[in-house]
C-alpha cells in the first residue's frame, strides 16, 4: 500500500511540475492529460447526443448516451489530429508541434466556448424533451439534472478512454517484445494483430457471452420455473397444462402458465359482449414439454386435435417473444370478437428475455414458427374446405418477426393463412421490409402503402388510419394483414447502419409523433436509438413500444364476424382499455 501511496504522489507531482497544455513525455499513454482535438471531438459529439431522438428519455440515460458518444468523438478528434500533424511532417520533414503559447491560448478559448456552449446545450435539450413528451401526451414535467448528466457524461468518457489507452500501452509494450525476435514490420502487424483478438474477444466471450448473457440466463432460467402471483392451474379440458392435457403444468414455463391459467370464462365474455359464449382453446406447448421445434409442434397439433380445435371458427397461431410471452390484449380482442369459438396456439422456444433472444437467437424464433405453421397448416389442410376454420396468425415484437419468418415472402403469407395482425415487428423481419422496400411512391416508411393497401395496411391509430374513407376503402380486400407500426418505435426502427448511415424515417415527412428537432448524427443516433429500446415501454400507447388496444380495431379489420356491431365494438375498447398489459 505505501509502495502504491508514493507511485501515486510522484505521478501528481509529474503532473503538477508542467502545465497540461505542454506537450506530453514520450513514454505517457494513459495518465497524460487529454489532447485538445480529442477534447473538442469528444463535447461536440456530447452536444449533439442531447438533441432528441424517438422517445423522451430520462437524464441518467442521457448521461450514458453523452459518455458513450463523447468517447467517441474524443477517438476521431485525437485520430483527426494525429492525421494532421502526420501530413505536416511529411510535408515539412520535420517533427510539428502548436508552440507552448499557441497551445495555452486554444485550451483557454475551448474552456471559455465549451462551458457556455454546454450550459446552452443542456438548456436547449431539456426544452426539446418536453416538447417530445407533449407529442407523446405524457405530462410535460421533467426532472433534467443537467450538472448530473454532464458529470456522469465526463465519468463514462473517461473511464472508456482510459481502458482505449490501457489497450493501446499494452500494444506498444507486446509490439516492443516481438520486436526482439522478428523485423520490426512484423512485430507491429502481428501485435496490432493480436491485441485486436484479445479485445474481441474478451470483450465477446469473456465479458459479453460468459458474463452479461450467462448471469441474465442465469435469472431468466429461475423465473421460467417459477408462476405469476394469483395464476392457478387450470381445470378444464380446453386449456393446456390442466389435468386432461397432453403438457404437464409444470412444463409450460413461466409465461406458458400464465397464458393458460389466465384464460377467459364464456362468462367473462358475455359480460362485456352481451351474447352467449363458450370456452376459448388456449394451447400452449412449453420448452420443456419435448426436444425439437418439430416435436413440439407435433404435440401442439395433437394438443388442437384433443381440445376440438379444428371444429372452432377460428383458429389463430400466436407468435412468443424470447421467453414466451403471449400479449394477452393481442389474443383476448379476438376470443371475445367470436365469442369465445376460437383456438389460440402457441409454443416457448427460449425462457430468455427479449433483448437477450434478439442478441443470441432470434434466429430459433423463425425455426420454432416456420414448424408450427407448417404442422399446424397440414393439419388443417385436412379438414373439408367448408368446415376449416379461418387460420389466422398474429404476433407482436419478437413474436411479429417469428411469424414473418415462417413465409416465404408477402405471398406466401397471404396463400397461407386468412388474416396476420402483427404489432411493433422489429427491423429484421423479412416480409415488413420488403413491403417497406416496395411501397409505393410518396407513402412515408412510416406508414408505408403496398400494392395500393389490398392486402397489406400499417397503421399507428388504427380506428383511423384502417377505416380512411373512398377508393383506400374500397380496396382493402380479404386476405388482410395489419401492422400496428408506430412512428417512434425504436424497436422498429434500430439497426447497425443507423452509425454510418442516415435513415429514411427521419426524412421529410416526419411521423407524427416525433419532433421536427430530431436529426442524424453519425454514431450519435444508434446510441440514442439503442438507448430508446430500453425506454421505448416508458411512455403511452399509441407511441414507442406500446400499442395498447390498438388490436381490437386491427382484428375487426382482419376477422370481424358478421353480426358485430358499432355498440359492440364501443363495449370492447372500454373493455380493454382497462386490461392494457404492460410488456
Amino acid at each position: 500500500m505505501r509502495d502504491m501511496a508514493g507511485a501515486t504522489r510522484q505521478v501528481i507531482r509529474r503532473l503538477l511540475r508542467r502545465p497540461y497544455w505542454d506537450p506530453p513525455h514520450p513514454s505517457w499513454v494513459v495518465r497524460r492529460w487529454p489532447g485538445l482535438a480529442g477534447m473538442w471531438g469528444a463535447t461536440l459529439f456530447f452536444w449533439l447526443s442531447l438533441t432528441p431522438s424517438l422517445v423522451p428519455r430520462p437524464w441518467y440515460l442521457q448521461g450514458v448516451i453523452g459518455g458513450i458518444t463523447a468517447a467517441i468523438g474524443y477517438a476521431i478528434g485525437a485520430l483527426a489530429w494525429w492525421l494532421v500533424r502526420l501530413l505536416l511532417r511529411f510535408a515539412t520533414h520535420k517533427r510539428w508541434q502548436l508552440s507552448r503559447r499557441l497551445r495555452a491560448r486554444a485550451w483557454l478559448a475551448y474552456y471559455v466556448l465549451s462551458t457556455g456552449m454546454t450550459i446552452a446545450a443542456l438548456s436547449w435539450s431539456a426544452d426539446a424533451q418536453r416538447t417530445l413528451r407533449r407529442l407523446q401526451e405524457m405530462p410535460e414535467t421533467l426532472t433534467w439534472h443537467s450538472m448530473m448528466i454532464a458529470l456522469m457524461a465526463i465519468a463514462i468518457c473517461w473511464v472508456l478512454v482510459a481502458l482505449a489507452r490501457a489497450v493501446r500501452l499494452a500494444t506498444r509494450k507486446l509490439i516492443r517484445l516481438l520486436g526482439r525476435y522478428v523485423p520490426r514490420p512484423v512485430a507491429i502487424v502481428a501485435g496490432l494483430l493480436i491485441s485486436a483478438t484479445a479485445v474481441t474477444v474478451g470483450t465477446r466471450d469473456v465479458i459479453f457471452e460468459r458474463g452479461i448473457i450467462d448471469v441474465a440466463a442465469h435469472f431468466a432460467e429461475a423465473t421460467d420455473e417459477g408462476t405469476k402471483d394469483g395464476i392457478v392451474q387450470s381445470g378444464s379440458r380446453y386449456v393446456s397444462g390442466s389435468p386432461h392435457s397432453l403438457v404437464r403444468w409444470d412444463d409450460l414455463g413461466y409465461e406458458g402458465r400464465n397464458f393458460t391459467g389466465s384464460s377467459l370464462s364464456p362468462g367473462e365474455i358475455t359480460a362485456v359482449t352481451h351474447r352467449p359464449a363458450e370456452q376459448p382453446i388456449r394451447v400452449y406447448v412449453g420448452q420443456e414439454s419435448a426436444d425439437g421445434f418439430k416435436a413440439r409442434a407435433k404435440l401442439a397439433v395433437r394438443e388442437l386435435e384433443r381440445t376440438g380445435a379444428f371444429r372452432r371458427d377460428v383458429l389463430a397461431i400466436a407468435g412468443t417473444t424470447g421467453r414466451g410471452w403471449v400479449n394477452s390484449t393481442d389474443a383476448e380482442p379476438l376470443e371475445f370478437l367470436h365469442g369465445g369459438n376460437t383456438a389460440i396456439v402457441a409454443v416457448q422456444y427460449s425462457y430468455l428475455p427479449s433483448w437477450v433472444s434478439f442478441l443470441v437467437d432470434k434466429e430459433q424464433a423463425g425455426r420454432a414458427n416456420r414448424a408450427l405453421v407448417q404442422a399446424v397448416r397440414e393439419r388443417w389442410l385436412q379438414e373439408p374446405p367448408s368446415r376449416r376454420p379461418k387460420l389466422l396468425v398474429f404476433g407482436e415484437s419478437l413474436g411479429a418477426y417469428g411469424i414473418e419468418a415462417a413465409f416465404d415472402g408477402p405471398d406466401d403469407l397471404l396463400a397461407k393463412v386468412d388474416g396476420a395482425l402483427l404489432a411493433g415487428p422489429p427491423n429484421f423481419s423479412p416480409i415488413r421490409r420488403e413491403l417497406t422496400r416496395e411501397r409505393d411512391p410518396g407513402s412515408p416508411v412510416w406508414r408505408p402503402v403496398y400494392a395500393e393497401g389490398r392486402n397489406f395496411r400499417f397503421a399507428q391509430w388504427p380506428r383511423e388510419d384502417l377505416s380512411r374513407p373512398g377508393p383506400w376503402a374500397r380496396t382493402w380486400k380479404h386476405p388482410r394483414v395489419v401492422y400496428l407500426q408506430n412512428a417512434s418505435d425504436a424497436i422498429v426502427w434500430w439497426s447497425p447502419d443507423l452509425a454510418l448511415h442516415r435513415p429514411e424515417w427521419l426524412r421529410e415527412p416526419l411521423g407524427p409523433d416525433i419532433t421536427g428537432n430530431v436529426d442524424w448524427f453519425p454514431f450519435v443516433t444508434f446510441w440514442q436509438t439503442t438507448v430508446d429500446m430500453a425506454v421505448s415501454y416508458a411512455v403511452d400507447a399509441p407511441h414507442g413500444h406500446r400499442y395498447g388496444n390498438g388490436s381490437v380495431d386491427g382484428w375487426l379489420a382482419v376477422a370481424r364476424p358478421k353480426d358485430w356491431t358499432n355498440e359492440d365494438t364501443t363495449r370492447l375498447r372500454q373493455h380493454m382499455a382497462l386490461r392494457e398489459a404492460p410488456y
